[in-house]
Protein backbone atom coordinates (compact mmCIF):
# COMPACT_ATOMS: atom_id res chain seq x y z
CA UNK A 1 0.00 0.00 0.00
CA UNK A 2 0.91 3.58 -1.02
CA UNK A 3 1.32 6.60 1.24
CA UNK A 4 0.06 8.92 -1.60
CA UNK A 5 -2.29 11.19 -0.46
CA UNK A 6 -4.19 14.29 -2.06
CA UNK A 7 -5.51 17.14 -0.46
CA UNK A 8 -7.79 19.69 -2.22
CA UNK A 9 -9.08 23.41 -1.02
CA UNK A 10 -12.55 23.54 -0.05
CA UNK A 11 -13.48 26.07 -2.19
CA UNK A 12 -12.21 24.23 -5.32
CA UNK A 13 -15.20 22.56 -7.06
CA UNK A 14 -13.11 21.05 -9.69
CA UNK A 15 -12.39 17.53 -8.86
CA UNK A 16 -9.27 15.70 -9.18
CA UNK A 17 -9.85 12.71 -11.56
CA UNK A 18 -8.95 9.16 -9.43
CA UNK A 19 -8.67 6.00 -11.51
CA UNK A 20 -7.27 2.80 -10.42
CA UNK A 21 -6.30 -0.31 -11.87
CA UNK A 22 -7.59 -3.66 -9.74
CA UNK A 23 -4.52 -6.00 -8.83
CA UNK A 24 -5.89 -8.32 -11.61
CA UNK A 25 -5.62 -5.94 -14.63
CA UNK A 26 -2.24 -4.04 -13.57
CA UNK A 27 -0.52 -7.65 -13.65
CA UNK A 28 -1.92 -8.47 -16.63
CA UNK A 29 -0.23 -5.08 -18.53
CA UNK A 30 2.43 -5.20 -16.70
CA UNK A 31 3.48 -8.64 -18.12
CA UNK A 32 2.89 -7.56 -21.54
CA UNK A 33 5.08 -4.29 -20.98
CA UNK A 34 7.68 -6.39 -19.25
CA UNK A 35 8.63 -8.02 -22.90
CA UNK A 36 8.27 -5.21 -25.46
CA UNK A 37 11.82 -3.49 -26.17
CA UNK A 38 13.18 -0.24 -25.89
CA UNK A 39 10.17 2.02 -27.33
CA UNK A 40 12.36 4.62 -28.98
CA UNK A 41 13.85 2.16 -31.57
CA UNK A 42 10.38 2.24 -33.31
CA UNK A 43 7.86 4.52 -31.78
CA UNK A 44 5.30 4.30 -34.03
CA UNK A 45 5.35 0.35 -33.79
CA UNK A 46 5.15 0.62 -29.97
CA UNK A 47 2.45 3.17 -29.99
CA UNK A 48 0.52 0.97 -31.90
CA UNK A 49 1.49 -1.87 -29.32
CA UNK A 50 0.43 -0.51 -26.30
CA UNK A 51 -2.90 0.42 -27.64
CA UNK A 52 -3.34 -3.02 -28.47
CA UNK A 53 -2.38 -3.79 -24.51
CA UNK A 54 -4.07 -0.62 -22.97
CA UNK A 55 -7.24 -1.83 -24.79
CA UNK A 56 -7.33 -4.23 -21.64
CA UNK A 57 -8.66 -1.60 -18.88
CA UNK A 58 -11.75 -2.59 -17.95
CA UNK A 59 -14.38 -0.36 -20.36
CA UNK A 60 -15.33 2.29 -17.76
CA UNK A 61 -11.95 2.89 -16.83
CA UNK A 62 -10.92 3.32 -20.61
CA UNK A 63 -13.64 5.70 -21.17
CA UNK A 64 -12.70 7.63 -18.13
CA UNK A 65 -9.18 8.49 -19.63
CA UNK A 66 -10.54 9.20 -23.03
CA UNK A 67 -13.22 11.32 -21.69
CA UNK A 68 -10.59 13.22 -20.07
CA UNK A 69 -8.67 14.01 -23.05
CA UNK A 70 -11.32 14.66 -25.03
CA UNK A 71 -14.19 16.69 -23.55
CA UNK A 72 -13.76 20.43 -21.98
CA UNK A 73 -15.87 19.95 -19.10
CA UNK A 74 -13.40 17.69 -17.81
CA UNK A 75 -11.13 17.88 -14.97
CA UNK A 76 -7.96 19.14 -15.55
CA UNK A 77 -6.24 16.45 -14.00
CA UNK A 78 -6.60 13.10 -13.64
CA UNK A 79 -4.72 10.96 -10.95
CA UNK A 80 -3.86 7.53 -11.72
CA UNK A 81 -2.93 4.72 -9.21
CA UNK A 82 -1.52 0.87 -9.33
CA UNK A 83 0.10 1.05 -12.38
CA UNK A 84 2.45 -1.44 -13.07
CA UNK A 85 6.27 -0.93 -12.50
CA UNK A 86 9.75 -2.02 -13.65
CA UNK A 87 10.68 -5.20 -11.64
CA UNK A 88 14.17 -3.27 -10.90
CA UNK A 89 15.56 0.16 -11.03
CA UNK A 90 18.77 1.45 -12.28
CA UNK A 91 20.32 4.57 -9.96
CA UNK A 92 18.60 7.68 -10.52
CA UNK A 93 20.42 9.23 -13.69
CA UNK A 94 23.00 12.37 -12.03
CA UNK A 95 22.89 13.91 -15.60
CA UNK A 96 19.04 14.30 -15.55
CA UNK A 97 18.64 10.87 -17.42
CA UNK A 98 17.59 8.61 -20.01
CA UNK A 99 19.09 5.89 -17.67
CA UNK A 100 21.81 3.92 -20.01
CA UNK A 101 21.74 0.83 -17.81
CA UNK A 102 17.56 0.41 -18.27
CA UNK A 103 16.79 -3.34 -18.22
CA UNK A 104 12.92 -3.08 -18.57
CA UNK A 105 10.71 -0.24 -20.21
CA UNK A 106 7.82 -0.97 -18.09
CA UNK A 107 7.98 2.81 -16.74
CA UNK A 108 8.11 3.98 -20.59
CA UNK A 109 5.27 1.75 -21.48
CA UNK A 110 3.02 3.15 -18.79
CA UNK A 111 3.90 6.49 -19.77
CA UNK A 112 3.30 6.25 -23.72
CA UNK A 113 0.47 4.01 -23.36
CA UNK A 114 -1.61 7.00 -21.24
CA UNK A 115 -0.42 9.07 -23.45
CA UNK A 116 -1.73 7.63 -26.54
CA UNK A 117 -4.84 7.43 -24.76
CA UNK A 118 -4.74 11.30 -24.98
CA UNK A 119 -3.33 12.09 -28.04
CA UNK A 120 0.02 11.46 -29.37
CA UNK A 121 3.36 12.27 -28.20
CA UNK A 122 5.61 15.04 -29.08
CA UNK A 123 9.48 16.26 -28.47
CA UNK A 124 10.41 19.57 -29.41
CA UNK A 125 14.56 20.31 -29.98
CA UNK A 126 15.42 22.16 -27.32
CA UNK A 127 13.97 20.14 -24.55
CA UNK A 128 15.13 17.45 -23.75
CA UNK A 129 17.14 16.92 -26.89
CA UNK A 130 13.64 16.28 -28.69
CA UNK A 131 13.40 13.05 -26.60
CA UNK A 132 10.00 12.06 -26.34
CA UNK A 133 10.16 10.59 -22.96
CA UNK A 134 11.62 13.34 -20.53
CA UNK A 135 13.42 11.84 -17.37
CA UNK A 136 12.26 14.14 -14.45
CA UNK A 137 15.28 14.37 -12.33
CA UNK A 138 17.32 16.44 -10.08
CA UNK A 139 20.02 17.38 -11.28
CA UNK A 140 23.19 19.32 -8.76
CA UNK A 141 24.11 22.34 -11.37
CA UNK A 142 20.30 23.04 -12.18
CA UNK A 143 19.16 23.03 -8.29
CA UNK A 144 17.44 26.77 -7.77
CA UNK A 145 16.48 26.70 -11.07
CA UNK A 146 12.77 27.26 -12.43
CA UNK A 147 13.57 24.06 -14.39
CA UNK A 148 12.82 20.42 -14.17
CA UNK A 149 16.57 20.18 -13.19
CA UNK A 150 15.47 21.78 -9.69
CA UNK A 151 14.87 20.78 -6.40
CA UNK A 152 15.52 23.85 -4.09
CA UNK A 153 13.21 26.06 -4.96
CA UNK A 154 9.37 25.97 -5.00
CA UNK A 155 8.67 25.74 -8.58
CA UNK A 156 6.13 28.50 -9.48
CA UNK A 157 2.42 27.46 -10.92
CA UNK A 158 3.30 27.45 -14.37
CA UNK A 159 2.17 25.63 -17.50
CA UNK A 160 4.83 24.24 -19.95
CA UNK A 161 5.33 26.30 -22.64
CA UNK A 162 7.56 26.45 -25.66
CA UNK A 163 9.85 29.10 -27.15
CA UNK A 164 8.46 29.85 -30.71
CA UNK A 165 9.76 32.45 -33.33
CA UNK A 166 6.14 33.53 -33.97
CA UNK A 167 6.22 35.50 -30.30
CA UNK A 168 4.00 33.38 -28.93
CA UNK A 169 4.75 30.05 -26.57
CA UNK A 170 1.10 29.16 -25.83
CA UNK A 171 0.67 27.79 -29.52
CA UNK A 172 3.24 25.11 -30.18
CA UNK A 173 3.16 23.88 -26.89
CA UNK A 174 1.65 20.65 -25.60
CA UNK A 175 -1.89 19.97 -24.94
CA UNK A 176 -1.39 17.21 -22.15
CA UNK A 177 1.41 16.39 -20.04
CA UNK A 178 1.95 12.72 -18.35
CA UNK A 179 3.81 12.84 -15.21
CA UNK A 180 4.51 9.08 -13.66
CA UNK A 181 6.48 8.22 -11.04
CA UNK A 182 9.38 5.36 -10.99
CA UNK A 183 11.24 7.10 -7.57
CA UNK A 184 9.84 9.05 -4.81
CA UNK A 185 12.35 11.74 -3.24
CA UNK A 186 14.45 10.49 -0.14
CA UNK A 187 11.63 12.11 2.29
CA UNK A 188 8.20 11.82 0.10
CA UNK A 189 7.82 15.48 0.55
CA UNK A 190 7.81 16.93 -2.92
CA UNK A 191 4.51 17.63 -3.84
CA UNK A 192 2.75 18.58 -7.20
CA UNK A 193 0.23 21.23 -7.37
CA UNK A 194 -2.47 21.07 -10.15
CA UNK A 195 -5.30 24.60 -9.94
CA UNK A 196 -7.43 25.07 -12.60
CA UNK A 197 -8.27 27.89 -14.46
CA UNK A 198 -11.93 27.44 -14.15
CA UNK A 199 -11.20 27.75 -10.11
CA UNK A 200 -8.49 30.52 -10.02
CA UNK A 201 -11.05 32.52 -12.25
CA UNK A 202 -13.59 32.05 -9.26
CA UNK A 203 -11.12 33.28 -6.89
CA UNK A 204 -10.36 36.54 -8.71
CA UNK A 205 -12.18 39.34 -8.36
CA UNK A 206 -13.32 41.51 -11.49
CA UNK A 207 -10.25 44.35 -12.29
CA UNK A 208 -7.60 41.37 -11.45
CA UNK A 209 -9.19 38.71 -14.14
CA UNK A 210 -9.59 41.73 -16.27
CA UNK A 211 -5.97 42.95 -16.34
CA UNK A 212 -5.00 39.28 -16.78
CA UNK A 213 -6.89 39.19 -19.64
CA UNK A 214 -5.28 42.01 -21.30
CA UNK A 215 -2.23 41.83 -23.64
CA UNK A 216 -0.32 43.34 -20.44
CA UNK A 217 2.18 40.32 -19.98
CA UNK A 218 5.80 39.44 -21.34
CA UNK A 219 6.46 35.19 -20.91
CA UNK A 220 10.06 34.27 -20.50
CA UNK A 221 10.99 31.56 -22.82
CA UNK A 222 11.36 27.92 -20.98
CA UNK A 223 14.39 27.52 -18.55
CA UNK A 224 16.05 24.83 -20.77
CA UNK A 225 15.98 26.99 -23.94
CA UNK A 226 16.99 29.88 -21.85
CA UNK A 227 19.95 27.87 -20.40
CA UNK A 228 20.55 25.53 -23.41
CA UNK A 229 20.08 28.12 -26.61
CA UNK A 230 19.99 32.07 -25.47
CA UNK A 231 22.73 31.49 -23.15
CA UNK A 232 21.33 32.99 -20.00
CA UNK A 233 19.55 36.02 -21.67
CA UNK A 234 15.57 36.42 -21.47
CA UNK A 235 14.13 35.67 -24.33
CA UNK A 236 10.68 37.10 -24.00
CA UNK A 237 7.58 36.72 -25.59
CA UNK A 238 5.40 39.41 -27.25
CA UNK A 239 2.28 40.82 -25.05
CA UNK A 240 -0.08 38.45 -24.21
CA UNK A 241 -3.01 37.65 -21.78
CA UNK A 242 -2.60 34.85 -19.00
CA UNK A 243 -6.25 33.66 -19.09
CA UNK A 244 -8.20 33.73 -22.76
CA UNK A 245 -11.36 31.84 -23.78
CA UNK A 246 -14.85 31.69 -22.54
CA UNK A 247 -15.25 32.11 -18.76
CA UNK A 248 -16.65 28.59 -18.67
CA UNK A 249 -13.78 27.64 -20.45
CA UNK A 250 -10.95 29.15 -19.77
CA UNK A 251 -7.57 28.80 -20.79
CA UNK A 252 -4.60 29.75 -19.08
CA UNK A 253 -0.67 30.22 -19.58
CA UNK A 254 2.37 31.30 -17.19
CA UNK A 255 5.92 30.48 -17.88
CA UNK A 256 7.70 29.24 -14.72
CA UNK A 257 10.29 30.89 -16.01
CA UNK A 258 9.34 34.21 -15.68
CA UNK A 259 6.41 36.42 -16.60
CA UNK A 260 6.83 40.07 -16.32
CA UNK A 261 3.77 42.42 -16.17
CA UNK A 262 3.87 45.55 -18.21
CA UNK A 263 2.45 48.00 -16.06
CA UNK A 264 2.65 47.76 -11.65
CA UNK A 265 -0.97 47.15 -12.07
CA UNK A 266 -0.09 43.48 -14.21
CA UNK A 267 2.50 43.17 -11.87
CA UNK A 268 0.11 43.12 -8.94
CA UNK A 269 -2.20 40.92 -11.14
CA UNK A 270 0.58 38.26 -11.29
CA UNK A 271 1.00 38.22 -7.46
CA UNK A 272 -2.25 37.92 -6.90
CA UNK A 273 -2.58 35.09 -9.75
CA UNK A 274 -0.30 33.14 -7.85
CA UNK A 275 -2.01 33.38 -4.67
CA UNK A 276 -4.93 32.15 -6.01
CA UNK A 277 -3.27 29.28 -7.64
CA UNK A 278 -2.25 28.31 -4.01
CA UNK A 279 -5.53 29.05 -2.40
CA UNK A 280 -7.28 26.56 -5.11
CA UNK A 281 -4.86 23.90 -6.11
CA UNK A 282 -4.87 19.91 -5.72
CA UNK A 283 -1.73 18.35 -4.29
CA UNK A 284 -0.71 14.80 -5.22
CA UNK A 285 2.65 13.31 -3.63
CA UNK A 286 3.29 10.68 -6.18
CA UNK A 287 4.68 7.38 -5.75
CA UNK A 288 6.18 4.56 -8.01
CA UNK A 289 3.32 3.33 -10.19
CA UNK A 290 1.13 6.64 -10.41
CA UNK A 291 0.73 9.22 -12.84
CA UNK A 292 -0.99 12.39 -13.35
CA UNK A 293 -2.70 13.15 -16.53
CA UNK A 294 -2.60 17.21 -16.93
CA UNK A 295 -4.38 19.53 -18.99
CA UNK A 296 -1.77 21.71 -20.00
CA UNK A 297 -4.49 24.06 -21.38
CA UNK A 298 -7.05 24.28 -18.18
CA UNK A 299 -4.66 25.25 -15.60
CA UNK A 300 -1.34 25.65 -14.16
CA UNK A 301 1.00 23.09 -12.11
CA UNK A 302 3.52 23.13 -9.88
CA UNK A 303 5.73 21.08 -7.27
CA UNK A 304 7.10 21.80 -4.02
CA UNK A 305 10.90 21.75 -2.53
CA UNK A 306 12.49 18.84 -1.60
CA UNK A 307 16.14 17.55 -0.88
CA UNK A 308 18.09 16.08 -3.56
CA UNK A 309 21.05 14.12 -2.40
CA UNK A 310 22.30 13.01 -6.09
CA UNK A 311 23.40 9.53 -4.46
CA UNK A 312 21.57 7.48 -7.40
CA UNK A 313 17.99 7.42 -5.33
CA UNK A 314 16.70 10.81 -5.51
CA UNK A 315 13.15 11.12 -7.19
CA UNK A 316 12.43 9.97 -10.61
CA UNK A 317 10.02 11.16 -13.05
CA UNK A 318 9.02 10.61 -16.86
CA UNK A 319 6.94 12.98 -18.15
CA UNK A 320 5.79 13.12 -22.30
CA UNK A 321 4.60 16.26 -24.16
CA UNK A 322 1.54 15.05 -25.42
CA UNK A 323 -0.21 17.46 -28.83
CA UNK A 324 -4.54 15.53 -29.44
CA UNK A 325 -2.81 17.42 -33.59
CA UNK A 326 0.52 17.82 -34.89
CA UNK A 327 -1.17 19.72 -37.74
CA UNK A 328 -0.91 23.45 -36.22
CA UNK A 329 2.54 22.95 -35.84
CA UNK A 330 3.47 21.49 -38.55
CA UNK A 331 5.66 24.74 -39.59
CA UNK A 332 7.86 23.38 -36.87
CA UNK A 333 8.25 19.81 -37.63
CA UNK A 334 12.26 18.62 -37.58
CA UNK A 335 13.09 17.03 -41.28
CA UNK A 336 14.11 13.64 -39.62
CA UNK A 337 11.77 13.30 -37.33
CA UNK A 338 8.08 13.15 -37.80
CA UNK A 339 7.17 13.51 -33.91
CA UNK A 340 10.09 16.54 -32.94
CA UNK A 341 9.64 20.08 -33.44
CA UNK A 342 12.37 22.73 -33.33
Amino acid sequence: MTTTTFQTAVSAPQTLGLIELPDAVRDSIGRELAAEPDPTRDIDRAMARYHQIFAGLPLELLQQILDFGRHNDTPGVGYVRNLPVDPELPLTPSNGGPAADKKTYVAEGVLLGLSGLLGEPVGFLTEKNGNLVHDVIPVEGGAMSQTNQGSVVFLNFHNDIVHDAIGRYDVSNPDFLVLSCLRADHEGVAATHYADARDIVRALDSRTLELLRSPLFLLNAPGSYVRDVAGGQEVLSDPVAMINGPEQFPEISASANGVRGMTTAAEAALDRLQAACRETAHQVYLRPGEALLINNRKGLHARTPFTARYDGADRWLQRTYVRRSQWSIRYRQDADNRRVHY
